[in-house]
């Protein structure tokens, strides 16, 4: 058994202050915090519930272990419905 389990996660800084939190391999894993530290809390809770869950139900429980988090940059196009 793995000592620990591996999640990408995403912060996205909301307009009015604090991060939301997201867990792609997790469907629904969403949660908030007022700063960085809290949010990184909050997250971690989340995820922790979310496998207790998976296990109360006995579903597996994925994780990012060997995948890789990236982003790419389009070009914006002009738009002409704007």
């Amino acid at each position: 058994m793995r000592k620990y389990l591996h999640y990408h996660v995403i912060f996205k800084p909301e307009p009015e202050g604090g991060f939301t939190v997201i867990v792609p391999s997790l469907p629904g894993c969403v949660t908030y915090g007022k700063t960085l530290q809290e949010a990184k809390r909050m997250v971690t809770d989340a995820i922790e519930g979310y496998i207790a869950s998976l296990k109360k139900h006995k579903e597996s429980i994925p994780t990012d272990e060997g995948g890789f988090f990236t982003s790419i940059e389009i070009r914006r196009k002009a738009s002409v419905y704007a």
